[in-house]
């Protein structure tokens, strides 16, 4: 299922967008990146070093990117709450899911899925919410 795929690769990858973001843009030391993002401080660090996050690279899809940004701007500056937080990523997985980009991802996760005629994450119809 493509939420799986999204849990274990994408999610991550915002993660690690963002965790870059607020430590070498903003300046804030890992631990204060760890608590504005809710993750623990070892997991910034595994980030930030390109260790976790991998599996998707989302830094060259130029929305995700921009939505991300603006994600993390709000975030530093305390402009965020926690939901806005969490609909603002289910946002930017439903971007990054209409370009496509973790098609190859979900086919190595179920082989039977073709990906050439598949449309459920590029349809837009579904969002993290199954909506």
């Amino acid at each position: 299922m493509p939420c799986e795929v999204a849990v274990k690769s994408l999610v991550p990858a915002i993660r690690a967008l963002m965790a870059k973001e607020l430590t070498q843009t903003h300046k804030l030391k890992q631990e204060e990146a760890a608590r504005l993002l809710g993750i623990t401080q070892a997991a910034v660090s595994k980030y930030t070093r390109n260790v976790r996050g991998r599996a998707l690279n989302i830094e060259k899809i130029d929305e995700a990117r921009a939505m991300t940004a603006d994600m993390t701007n709000m975030l530093a500056e305390g402009q965020i709450s926690r939901t806005q937080l969490v609909q603002e990523f289910c946002l930017v997985c439903k971007a990054v899911r209409q370009t496509g980009a973790m098609c190859k991802l979900c086919k190595r996760s179920d082989p039977t899925i073709d990906v050439k005629t598949c449309l459920v994450c590029k349809s837009g119809k579904m969002n993290c919410a199954g909506k």
